[in-house]
């Protein structure tokens, strides 16, 4: 009996290991992947600067893909982060209720249908979904004022 139970213990720990095979070795959060175990990443070009984020693997993370090459101009809204309308509404389908957006995140705020960056921590906010995270130089979005940029698939050269 106690040797079944060790095989079906193993089983169970294999199976659950098995769902997580599209993380990264560096990090415990899931990303969609390019067909390997690749993250997608986008790129967000400034006409100074250029960033580069890695997207979460969510519907709305997917969705939002659908819709690159992007160019729209971010406006700053409540010293916090940079917002800007979408061309249409993105599933939130699975999404959770809310999250608690840190510096670099990316987001997608389902009641108004826009794309938010954030450039300063924030409280928890209902309707907030993460899209992903910019990987560096956040700190070139906190120019005052309205910033031009394109959003596209990083492609890996």
């Amino acid at each position: 009996m106690r040797i079944s139970v060790r095989h079906g213990l193993l089983a169970v720990s294999l199976a659950v290991a098995g769902c997580y095979t599209s993380l990264s070795p560096a990090s415990d959060t899931p990303h969609p992947t390019t067909g390997s175990d690749n993250p997608m990443k986008i790129r967000i070009q400034t006409d100074k600067n250029e960033l580069t984020a890695t997207l979460e693997d969510n519907a709305t993370a997917r969705d939002f893909v659908q819709l690159l090459p992007l160019d729209l101009t971010l406006s700053d809204y409540n010293r916090t982060e940079k917002i800007s309308d979408l061309p249409k509404k993105l599933s939130t389908a699975d999404a959770p209720p809310g999250i608690d957006p840190s510096v670099g995140d990316i987001a997608y705020y389902a009641p108004w249908g826009n794309l938010a960056i954030f450039y300063r921590e924030f409280r928890y906010s209902g309707g907030l979904v993460k899209l992903g995270t910019v990987d560096s130089g956040i700190e070139k979005l906190r120019e005052k004022g309205p910033v031009k940029v394109r959003i596209e698939l990083a492609n890996d050269d």
